[in-house]
């Protein structure tokens, strides 16, 4: 029963951030249902699903961080609430990227058109910033007393390794997370999502302590935005230029080397 009793404030502080996580992901669900019904622009389209999509991944990985350090020495639990979120994000956010990588990706790929990414990039830079402001606001209502909203316009560092090694975690998290998702298209979409969930968790868990494993631009933003102000150019070598040249390395091995080897092995063979 003491234990029981012990554990009710963390339950206090833990249940009303699920709730508004879940709320986000409610809320955001409704508005992409209306953007699908009203809107028939493709760009405008693009704009409004990409911003939606990025603002829900930002919200619940801002809620996210709140609840790992209200029991830091046991990630089990923080660990089960991304691999939770990520089959959640999988199943709603279809169809987009909220990742600046992705759409990168699909552009380097003839997967999307340069007018459309440029939009999709516009959106997710725009709602990363919201989001950010929009966090700090629910923050200042004090559901629990791990919500302030002077966290949201603090610098808490997230890099805990000199730059080279921070640049390779993020450029292999990168590589390693978009490799999966362009070769598992064909998976069944029930265990492909559960598959990217997983994945995301072991990066999570791999390179969180060291650079927070984020290998998503606006995100990154969206989480650090005040230390990009205070040190842009190692946040924007190790967040934006590092994810970004593991997508380089990516499309050039699998859509280049690759095919280059197995042509020479081809030619080889038959001399």
């Amino acid at each position: 029963m003491s234990a029981l009793l012990g554990a009710q404030p963390e339950v206090q502080d833990t249940a009303p951030s699920l709730g508004l996580m879940l709320s986000v992901v409610l809320l955001m669900g409704l508005a992409r249902v209306v953007a699908w019904q009203q809107l028939h622009s493709p760009k405008a389209h693009a704009f409004v699903l990409e911003f939606l999509a990025t603002f829900q991944l930002c919200c619940c990985t801002h809620e996210l961080l709140v609840l790992s350090e209200q029991d830091p020495a046991h990630p089990t639990w923080p660990l089960t609430l991304i691999y939770f979120f990520s089959l959640v994000h999988g199943l709603t956010l279809v169809g987009t990227a909220s990742n600046p990588c992705g759409v990168m990706m699909q552009m380097m790929l003839g997967g999307m058109s340069p007018e459309i990414g440029a939009v999709s990039l516009l959106a997710q830079l725009i709602s990363a910033l919201c989001s950010r402001y929009c966090i700090g606001a629910l923050w200042s209502l004090g559901l629990t007393k791990y919500h302030v909203s002077e966290r949201s316009f603090a610098c808490r560092n997230p890099i805990h390794v000199d730059l080279p090694k921070a640049v390779i975690i993020e450029t292999i998290c990168s590589f390693i997370f978009h490799s999966a998702l362009l070769h598992s298209q064909e998976i069944r979409t029930k265990l492909r999502i559960h598959l990217l969930a997983a994945l995301i968790t072991f990066l999570v868990y791999a390179g969180g302590g060291l650079t927070g494993a984020v290998f998503n631009p606006a995100l990154a933003l969206s989480l650090h935005f005040k230390c990009f102000d205070e040190a842009f150019s190692q946040f924007f070598i190790v967040y934006c230029l590092a994810p970004s040249i593991g997508i380089l390395l990516m499309v050039l091995m699998f859509s280049l080397f690759l095919p280059w080897l197995h042509n020479n092995h081809v030619i080889n063979k038959k001399e």
